[in-house]
């Protein structure tokens, strides 16, 4: 079926107060089975997704009622997209955001535009997670760090360095030898520990959102009960941490060595361990909903009663893995 311009714009609104005037490619497949691939023209720049992606994650939205067969499907056969009037510079974003749940890292103004493109959607979860990054943000900036990376610097001159409960929020400590350090309990929020040593450091309880670890070396490090959220830790070294009940939502591990790592009770919501190593590990009671382990090592890992059914695991190495009673 075809249809024109003139009479798309004339069709009943998707939503209840919101017009949306576009074109369906003649490429949506009717094999519900497949994966429908949908090709798309926001204000001119082109994506191509699944009908699964815009209709999962925000069930209520726009774009889940206009694809999710409850609304009648209009196709353009000569020009094979979708055609939405709207400036294409954010939906890429909102496109990782409705395939991974993870909100991207923005200036204030970027955040500002990429809001009202989500009312526009009417992507109710994408709204909230901006604001709640917003509102930390601010929170962060009324908490300066009481030390500079100069004291820093001093201090691990001496042995048995503690900075326990201190906020180090958002300083530069990449590539200094942190190791055994004790920052327990401390407020690390974006703290850049980049190719740091931090190796038997201690970590335990600290609030580490958003901080980067990216190929810090990190063996032996505690992490019990730590919340990492949306942290970097892509390439690090964490052989035989222990991260147990820590919050490592959203967190990327791409990459990383977790060799015989202690993840019980961890949370790994949403987290990215595509090719990470994970040989040996214990991930007994982990969560692990929507988890990237694409192409990971898992071989002789512990996922006793772990649930898998929402794991992504294409290509991982599970020679093994203990995985009695995991749900799959």
């Amino acid at each position: 079926m075809t249809a024109s311009p003139q009479t798309i714009a004339c069709l009943p609104a998707a939503t209840s107060h919101l017009i949306l005037t576009i074109f369906i490619s003649s490429f949506l497949m009717e094999d519900s089975n497949l994966p429908s691939l949908v090709r798309l023209s926001i204000g001119g720049k082109k994506f191509c997704t699944t009908i699964d992606t815009l209709t999962r994650r925000e069930p209520d939205s726009m774009l889940a009622a206009v694809f999710s067969s409850r609304h009648t499907v209009y196709q353009d056969s000569e020009k094979g997209y979708v055609f939405v009037d709207r400036d294409g510079k954010h939906f890429r974003h909102i496109l990782n955001w409705l395939r991974d749940g993870v909100v991207p890292t923005l200036t204030d103004s970027e955040y500002s535009e990429l809001i009202r493109e989500a009312e526009y959607y009417q992507l109710l979860g994408l709204i909230e997670g901006i604001s709640s990054v917003l509102n930390k943000r601010k929170e962060d900036e009324k908490s300066p760090a009481e030390l500079t990376r100069t004291d820093i610097i001093k201090c691990i001159q001496s042995e048995r360095v503690k900075f326990r409960g201190v906020n180090l929020s958002g300083l530069d400590l990449s590539k200094l030898d942190l190791s055994f350090v004790d920052f327990s309990f401390a407020c690390l929020k974006n703290v850049f520990f980049s190719r740091a040593n931090l190796q038997c450091a201690k970590f335990r309880d600290v609030d580490a959102v958003g901080s980067n670890f990216h190929n810090a070396t990190l063996r032996e490090c505690e992490f019990t009960g730590a919340n990492l959220r949306g942290a970097l830790l892509a390439g690090a070294n964490l052989q035989s941490a222990n991260l147990q009940d820590a919050s490592l939502i959203d967190c990327s591990f791409c990459g990383a060595d977790l060799r015989s790592a202690h993840l019980q009770s961890a949370d790994l919501t949403d987290a990215n361990l595509e090719g990470a190593n994970l040989e040996g590990a214990n991930l007994k009671g982990a969560k692990l909903s929507n988890a990237n382990l694409k192409g990971a090592n898992l071989q002789r890992a512990y996922l006793r009663h772990v649930n898998l059914r929402d794991t992504h695991l294409e290509g991982a190495k599970l020679d093994g893995a203990n995985l009695l009673g995991a749900i799959r």
